[in-house]
């Protein structure tokens, strides 16, 4: 299976060590509610401290983006990496809501700015052709991590919170020693054409295509975070137990975690756009079936659908952004499309949310299905004036 990805230089197999290593230790988020309520804190109070938490993911991205470019990708990484496992001890010995709302903004904003580092990181170590099979080998890295940490999430906080943020800390600084040890920092590109180096994110709203790519990714990215906000509310109101949910989850995993070498490699050498647009249907219509559900095998088959979209997508956006981006300006390139992500997850939890309670559930599925089919048309739209922007027509 790990044939798929043989070839790739070792930059990218030392992030992807570092990120299974991270998403190993992506425990306290997933848990926070729990911790919350255990000290007292709820209702109104846990929305600020979780909102803090998503806003995090609003700017973190924006300002890895930038500092990537500017100050280089291996200081940005550990500037993320280390005040993260700070945030970590400073949200567990806060001693009130607003202090716990100052950390978890902190802890959010500082890990969110690590992923455009990275990413632009592995687009300056991967030629274009090799570019799809980095970001999804990366992407494995995060669900092989985030699988582990499922479960070990449950057992450790059974015998104490504290041991979430102790292994969440820890893999962070864990990650940051490989960062330091075993990256070098590439040589700084200089401005095609000899245009002057700029340092805001001007070259991206500059760029119409990107601007045109970036709010259909979102409805995309949107529509695929409804699997982490909304299935949870379906079942809970189909009467179904938490453990219930843990086993969709388990499902998503092993699909992705056993099928992204394979599927990775069957769909290396098709057109990524196509293929990117057709993985986006099944995430839509897996979404949408979620409406048809009405227990466990009902919802099963809908996960399946929606994973082996997941699989199928891995990796594309991110290498047609890195392919559309100007080498002097990966990572803000990259900075912006992580942004959309932290959006679209922010979106899911607040618009989704609330459609699903003010308008129904049906509402909620019928958008998604909308959204996403409507989405997949504009990425075939798009797909010629990608090749002409990207080298050797890769992305065509």
């Amino acid at each position: 299976m790990l044939s798929t990805f043989r070839g790739l230089p070792p930059t990218v197999w030392t992030l992807f060590a570092g990120t299974v290593v991270n998403r190993l230790g992506h425990l306290v988020t997933p848990f926070l509610v729990f911790l919350l309520a255990d000290r007292g804190i709820t209702g109104t109070e846990t929305s600020y401290v979780l909102g803090a938490l998503g806003a995090g993911n609003l700017l973190g991205p924006a300002l890895g983006g930038v500092l990537a470019d500017r100050i280089g990708r291996r200081p940005t990484m550990l500037i993320g990496l280390l005040g993260a496992a700070a945030a970590q001890g400073g949200l567990f010995l806060a001693p009130g809501v607003l202090t716990m709302g100052a950390a978890a903004l902190l802890l959010s904003a500082a890990s969110a700015t690590v992923g455009p580092a990275a990413y632009a990181l592995m687009a300056d170590a991967v030629d274009g052709e090799r570019r799809q099979r980095a970001y999804a080998l990366f992407g494995w890295g995060v669900n092989i991590g985030t699988a582990v940490a499922g479960v070990l999430g449950g057992f450790l906080a059974a015998h104490g919170y504290w041991l979430l943020f102790a292994v969440d800390a820890a893999t962070l600084l864990v990650y940051a020693t490989v960062v330091a040890a075993r990256l070098r920092e590439p040589r700084r590109e200089a401005p095609a054409g000899g245009a002057v180096r700029t340092l805001g994110y001007g070259v991206v709203l500059r760029d119409r295509l990107m601007l045109a790519l970036l709010p259909v990714f979102g409805v995309q990215l949107f529509v695929y975070s409804l699997t982490e906000v909304a299935l949870p509310l379906a079942m809970r109101d189909s009467g179904l137990s938490p453990a219930a949910y843990g086993a969709m989850a388990a499902v998503n995993a092993v699909l992705v975690v056993g099928l992204q070498p394979l599927v990775t490699a069957r769909l290396a050498k098709l057109p990524q756009l196509p293929v990117h647009a057709a993985g986006s249907v099944l995430i839509a219509a897996g979404v949408a079936a979620t409406g048809l559900a009405d227990g466990v095998a009902g919802y099963a088959a809908s996960v399946v659908v929606w994973s082996l979209g997941e699989v199928v997508v891995a990796g594309i956006s991110a290498s047609v952004v890195a392919g559309l981006a100007p080498a002097d300006a990966r990572g803000r390139y990259q900075g912006a499309f992580s942004w959309t992500w932290g959006v679209a997850r922010f979106a899911a939890l607040t618009l989704g949310v609330t459609l699903y309670a003010g308008a129904g559930p049906a509402a909620l599925w019928w958008t998604a299905l909308a959204g996403g089919l409507l989405c997949s048309a504009a990425v075939l739209v798009l797909r010629h004036r990608v090749a002409a922007r990207t080298e050797h027509g890769l992305a065509a």
